[in-house]
């Protein structure tokens, strides 16, 4: 337990894992608690999708992950004995450097940041339940057991049955609709194992979705969902089902682990009163039909830690705790609609499937552009690339207008683009800096930086491209130019989490101070013993 603790987190999963992860990297004190008594030994989650895997690049975790994952790149349709139709993944339009979605078991990706945790002083007190929260406008008081335990933040990461949530009196919206029944188990199919496996039995469906595991798929029934206590009559089930639909036989073991449940569609209208917070399925449950679940919860911690960290450590005001759930709800919202399609299309019970889909699948594949475009929407919902906080009281406009990267959208490239760049190679060890970047072209006005560095430094890394001094950030084909779409002078301002804020010519050291104090970071002068360890606000 780190001792006099900043921020207590509750539960951790891969949502409190990773805002422990982050505070603790960026200087903060954290406690994690969580009521297990240990780590978990089954994986709900098994997708990560691109954009979380740019988040764990940031992290610095990225390449512990991949060497433990199996890439899926392909989504297959089968029916009766035939392959009805492949899609590959498209991400022409989204340019990222990881074009696929990483299957890793969840105990994994927990293994993972909990090592990390570890050697940064932060360990799990599992068997630690939290029963009770109150606040003030100086702290928290957590009941952990029988002990109380006063913090200046918590957040609750705690899971669809969050007690943060209700001691907060959030109200979770939404509904319930249909049951489906999953197991894990070794399987004889001979199924190519970089897809899912959608396969048309009856009146369901059957999904299979690979483990990095030799052999190993996620079995998924979307008709038979009767719990049963012996794991070989689910196996028999599953092999009758997988036999017919894929017209061969199909050998499936007994599964290690099954589970039969209830998809909810249900969120919150708020994620912050006062100094708590909650994140990932304590603030939005989602079905688990696109693999989105663990994904936005991870992207719900990054989003809010890096925000709380500017704020404890005196690097902003609290303002910038607003747009926490400014940007995140409306992703909440957004999900409930794109996975309640795709928990549609997933189940597929329509009477008139079995006409219909080899019909339509048959055109479809025919018709190259038409595959092509329905590839790239897909890419576009499960990816989390296209995700655009424009809208955002952290996206202050568009003063360039001249092309490039927008304030709200994602700064990236593709792999391709890095490997052929030194100027985008450079820039993506930059974003890995957890301060905000500060991009500046074209300008040497040595003095003006010094100034600007001595009252931002703490919270803004910035950079001269092409510069010749020591913030110089060396692009020599002249790519970030005109990826960014700047003009001589222009300067880019990048949040943490690798988001553009900011455009425009570089006005001078008060002007870009304001555009700074804009998105609430303080001054060196007034951050001096401001450090915020217990009032909310920053002054």
């Amino acid at each position: 337990m780190s001792s006099n603790p900043e921020v207590l987190v509750v539960g951790a999963g891969p949502v409190g894992l990773t805002a422990a992860h982050e505070l603790s990297r960026r200087g903060v004190r954290v406690r994690l608690v969580d009521r297990a008594d240990g780590p978990a030994t089954t994986s709900r989650a098994t997708a990560n999708h691109a954009r979380t895997l740019e988040v764990y690049d940031q992290m610095g975790i990225l390449g512990d992950i991949l060497a433990r994952g199996r890439r899926a790149e392909h989504f297959t349709m089968h029916r009766a004995g035939r392959q009805l139709i492949r899609f590959d993944t498209d991400y022409s339009h989204l340019p990222t450097r990881y074009p696929f979605t990483l299957q890793v078991d969840q105990t994994i990706t927990e293994e993972v940041l909990r090592t990390r945790l570890a050697a940064m002083g932060v360990k799990v007190e599992w068997g630690v339940e939290l029963t009770r929260l109150q606040q003030d406008d100086s702290a928290v008081t957590a009941t952990l057991g029988t002990a109380a335990v006063t913090v200046p933040w918590l957040i609750g990461a705690d899971g669809a049955h969050s007690l943060v949530r209700k001691e907060l009196g959030f109200e979770l919206r939404g509904e319930s609709t249909e049951t489906w029944l999953v197991a894990d188990a070794v399987i004889d199919a001979e199924l190519p194992p970089d897809s899912l496996h959608w396969i048309h039995v009856g009146g369901g469906t059957v999904l299979l979705v690979p483990f990095p595991a030799p052999g190993k798929w996620r079995l998924l029934d979307t008709v038979d969902v009767t719990a049963v206590d012996d794991p070989e009559t689910v196996a028999e089930r599953f092999s009758a089902k997988l036999s017919r639909g894929l017209g061969r036989r199909v050998r499936v073991a007994a599964p290690s682990w099954i589970s039969v449940f209830t998809i909810q569609q249900r969120m919150v209208q708020q994620m912050r009163h006062g100094r708590c917070f909650v994140a990932g399925d304590a603030a939005h449950i989602h079905s688990p039909a696109s693999g989105q679940g663990m994904n936005t919860g991870i992207q719900d911690a990054v989003n809010l830690t890096w925000k709380l960290a500017d704020v404890i450590r005196g690097h902003a005001d609290s303002g910038l705790m607003d747009s926490y759930a400014a940007e995140r709800v409306p992703v909440g919202a957004q999900l409930l609609k794109s996975t309640k399609i795709a928990t549609a299309l997933v189940a597929l019970q329509n009477a008139t499937a079995p006409v219909a889909l080899p019909l339509g699948l048959g055109f479809l594949s025919a018709v190259k552009p038409l595959k092509r475009k329905v590839e790239r929407k897909m890419m576009a919902e499960m990816s989390g690339l296209l995700l655009d906080y424009g809208a955002s009281p952290l996206s202050l406009g568009d003063a360039e207008g001249s092309g490039g990267f927008e304030p709200g959208r994602r700064v990236g490239c593709s792999a391709k683009t890095e490997a052929a760049s030194a100027g985008w190679r450079a820039l993506t060890t930059e974003l890995a800096d957890p301060r905000w970047t500060l991009l500046v072209f074209d300008h040497d006005d040595e003095a003006a930086l010094t100034r600007l560095e001595d009252l931002f430094g703490a919270a803004v890394s910035i950079r001269t491209v092409d510069g010749r001094d020591r913030r110089g950030l060396a692009d020599p084909g002249g790519d970030l130019r005109r990826d960014f779409g700047t003009r001589p002078g222009a300067c880019s301002l990048i949040r943490p989490d690798g988001y553009l804020a900011w455009r425009g010519q570089f006005p001078g050291v008060e002007q870009m101070a304001a555009v700074l104090q804009r998105v609430h970071l303080v001054p060196k002068q007034r951050t001096a013993a401001h450090r915020d360890t217990g009032s909310i606000s920053v002054k």
